[in-house]
C-alpha cells in the first residue's frame, strides 16, 4: 500500500487558541484536579481547573507588565516540572510564543536558539541555567528579561502584574487565532544547527484533539491521569501536556527518572508516556532483581509465558486453555508485582522516539500493560501515527493520526499531509521549501504500509549504509535489537564503503556492575571487562539477536566495545538521545579502522 488516511475525529476551531482549554476546564470542571504537584514534603497535591486558571492568569499579568507584546517569543529552559506547564499557558495567555530550550543545552546552543528566535525574555530553572544565559547575553540584543524559577520567578511575575486587569489578559489571550504560532521547537540538530519548527495553535488542536478522541478510553476526566517525565522541551512532552488539558485528565511532572519507581507509586497514573529505553530498563531491572534473589528462572518462564500469551491474542482461536491457566498463575506471582512497580493503575503507555521491539511489546501486553507505539517528528507536532488502544499491531507504529495522510514515496520515504504539520522553519524559507516539496512533508524516514494502513519504520534515508559490495543497510533495525540487551548502552552500526558491517558498542554503567557481581568479576575495570571472554560472549549473543532480524549481508560481522560512553555531555547524543553519527564517526575513527584490520 502506498497511501493511507483516516477521517478526522476532531474539528479544529477556526478562531480559537490553546488558552481556550484552560478557560473551558475552569467553567465546565472547576473542581476537577487537572494537575498534581509535589509539596515541600514530597507529597502530591491536586490543582483544580479553577485554581490553575487563576495561577496562569496571574503569571500572564506579570509577563504583560514586563513589556511582553503579542507575538513576542519567550523562552523556557527548565527540567520537566509544574512551573513549565504553568508558564507555557501564561505565555500563550499573554499572546506570546513559547520557545523551549533543553536544560542540558550548551552556551552556544542557548545563544543560537535565543538569537534565532529573537526571544525577548527567558525563564530558566536554576542558577546554573542563568549563568549559561548570562554568558552569552551580550550577543542577545533582543533579550530584556531573565527570570529564574528556583529564584522566585513565578512570585515575581505575580507581584509585578497586580495592576494589570483581567480584561487586559482576556484580550491578550484572544489575540492569537488557530493559525498563529504557538511555539517554536528547535530540532535536535543531529546534522548541524537546530532548525526552529513553527507549530501553530491549529497544529496542537489537530494533533491532540484527534489523539484524545482516538484514545478516548485512556482520557477519562476525573479518573485518568498521566505522569510526565520526558523533557517538555521535546514536542512529545508538549503533546501530553496539551492533550491532558484538552481531555482534561490529571497531569503530574517529575524532572528525571532517578526516582521513577517511587514517583509512579506515589502518583499512580493510569497512562504513562515513555521512550523504549525506559521500558527496557524496567524489564532489565526486574529481571536482574529476580536473578539476584535466586528467582531468575521463574522470571524468565513468566516472561516467556507473557510473550506467548500476547502473540496468541493475535492468532485465530486465541490462547489455549493451558496457556491461559499458566498465564493466570504468573499473573498472581509475577505480573501483578510488575504492574505495581508502574504504580498499580496503569494499563497503557505511549512510546515513541525509537522502536520498542517485538519481544518487549508482547511482554508488556502479556503482563496486562499495553505499550502503544507511535511515530512522529517535531515537524508533525509529535505523533503522526500511533497504535489504537483496541487494535494494536505490535511491531508497527500504528495508523495515521485521524485527519491526516501517510504516503510512501517510490524510494520508500515516508511523506505526511495534515493540519497537524508545522507551518515552516523559522527564518529558513529554503529549508521549508525543501521539506515541503509538492505540499507533502518529507520525513527522511523509510517505511511501509500494510493492508490495514499500519506504518512500519525501516530506517533513516540519510543513514543508509552502502557496503563495498553495494548492499544497502538500514542501521536502525539491528541497532535497536542489540540495544535491547541489558549490558548494552548504545550501539552504532558502521560499514559505509567497507567490506562488511561492524558495530561500536558501549556498556551500560548501571547493569555492568550487576553482571560482574553475578559472574564473580566484581572490582574489575570497564577496560578489563571489555576484554573478558564471558562478557564478549554475552555481547555477541546480543549481536546475534540483532543479526537474526536482517540478511547475512546486513549482519554485524565484528564489533568493538568502547572504553567510554556516548552521552549528550560528550557531544555524541542529542538532547532527545539520538546518535550524532557524524561526530561518532569522527571521534572514534581509530576504533572503526580496527574493525577492518586483518
Amino acid at each position: 500500500m502506498r497511501e493511507f488516511s483516516l477521517p478526522a475525529l476532531y474539528e479544529v476551531p477556526a478562531d480559537g487558541n490553546l488558552t481556550d482549554l484552560i478557560h473551558r476546564n475552569a467553567t465546565q470542571h472547576p473542581d476537577v484536579p487537572v494537575l498534581g504537584r509535589k509539596d515541600a514534603a514530597g507529597h502530591w497535591q491536586d490543582v483544580t481547573a479553577a485554581a490553575f486558571l487563576a495561577e496562569v492568569r496571574a503569571a500572564a499579568k506579570g509577563l504583560i507588565a514586563s513589556g511582553v507584546q503579542p507575538g513576542d517569543r519567550v523562552a523556557l529552559m527548565s527540567r520537566t516540572r509544574y512551573e513549565w506547564t504553568l508558564l507555557d499557558f501564561a505565555v500563550w495567555s499573554a499572546g506570546a510564543v513559547t520557545v523551549p530550550v533543553y536544560e542540558t543545552s550548551s552556551a552556544s546552543q542557548v545563544e543560537w536558539i535565543l538569537a534565532d528566535s529573537g526571544a525577548v525574555a527567558v525563564v530558566v530553572e536554576s542558577a546554573a541555567h542563568e549563568a549559561v544565559v548570562e554568558s552569552v547575553r551580550v550577543r542577545l540584543p533582543h533579550l530584556k528579561h531573565v527570570w529564574r524559577i528556583d529564584g522566585g520567578a513565578v512570585d515575581a511575575l505575580n507581584a509585578s502584574g497586580t495592576d494589570v486587569s483581567d480584561a487586559v489578559v482576556a484580550d491578550r489571550a484572544a489575540w492569537a487565532n488557530a493559525d498563529a504560532p504557538a511555539t517554536i521547537v528547535y530540532t535536535s540538530g543531529t546534522t548541524g544547527r537546530p532548525k526552529g519548527c513553527v507549530l501553530s495553535h491549529r497544529s496542537f488542536f489537530a494533533e491532540c484533539g484527534n489523539v484524545v478522541e482516538r484514545l478516548a478510553p485512556l482520557f477519562r476526566t476525573g479518573d485518568s491521569s498521566v505522569l510526565l517525565f520526558l523533557p517538555l522541551a521535546h514536542v512529545l512532552g508538549r503533546l501530553v501536556e496539551v492533550a491532558a488539558m484538552m481531555a482534561p485528565i490529571r497531569l503530574g511532572h517529575v524532572p528525571d527518572i532517578k526516582n521513577l519507581t517511587d514517583d509512579l507509586q506515589g502518583f499512580r497514573p493510569t497512562l504513562i508516556l515513555g521512550v523504549p529505553r525506559v521500558f527496557e530498563k524496567v524489564y532489565n531491572t526486574a529481571r536482574a532483581t529476580a536473578q539476584a534473589g535466586g528467582k531468575g528462572k521463574i522470571f524468565d518462564k513468566a516472561a516467556a509465558t507473557a510473550i506467548a500469551y500476547s502473540r496468541t491474542l493475535d492468532a485465530p482461536g486465541g490462547p489455549s486453555l493451558k496457556l491461559k491457566l499458566t498465564h493466570k498463575v504468573f499473573d498472581r506471582l509475577v505480573y501483578s508485582r510488575l504492574r505495581a512497580v508502574l504504580g498499580g493503575r496503569a494499563t497503557h503507555a505511549i512510546s515513541g522516539g525509537a522502536p520498542l521491539g517485538d519481544r518487549l511489546g508482547h511482554f508488556y501486553r502479556g503482563i496486562g500493560f499495553t505499550v502503544l507505539e507511535g511515530y512522529g517528528l517535531t515537524e508533525s507536532c509529535a505523533a503522526t501515527a500511533f497504535n489504537p488502544w483496541d487494535r494494536t499491531k505490535i511491531g508497527t507504529v500504528g495508523q495515521p493520526l485521524p485527519g491526516s495522510t501517510v504516503r510512501i514515496a517510490d524510494d520508500g520515504e515516508v511523506l505526511l499531509y495534515g493540519e497537524h504539520l508545522f507551518t515552516g522553519y523559522w527564518n529558513n524559507d529554503a529549508a521549508t521549501a525543501e521539506a515541503m516539496a509538492d505540499g507533502w512533508f518529507h520525513t527522511g524516514d523509510l517505511g511501509s504500509l500494510d493492508q490495514d494502513g499500519y506504518l512500519a519504520i525501516t530506517g533513516r534515508k540519510k543513514e543508509i549504509i552502502v557496503t563495498a559490495g553495494g548492499k544497502n543497510v538500514a542501521p536502525a533495525v539491528i541497532e535497536d535489537r542489540i540495544r535491547a540487551e541489558a549490558l548494552v548502552a548504545e550501539c552504532m552500526v558502521v560499514g559505509d564503503g567497507r567490506p562488511f558491517v561492524g558495530a561500536l558498542i558501549t556498556l551500560d554503567e548501571e547493569f555492568l556492575p550487576r553482571w560482574a557481581e553475578q559472574h564473580g568479576k566484581s572490582g574489575r575495570t570497564v577496560a578489563e571487562l571489555a576484554a573478558d571472554p564471558d562478557l564478549l560472549a554475552a555481547v555477541q549473543r546480543a549481536v546475534d539477536e540483532g543479526n537474526a532480524a536482517v540478511s547475512k549481508a546486513e549482519s554485524v560481522r565484528r564489533f568493538r566495545i568502547l572504553a567510554t560512553q556516548l552521552t549528550e555531555e560528550s557531544g555524541h547524543l542529542t538532547p532527545s538521545l539520538k546518535l550524532k553519527r557524524n561526530v561518532v564517526l569522527r571521534d572514534f575513527a581509530d576504533d572503526i579502522e580496527s574493525l577492518y584490520r586483518a
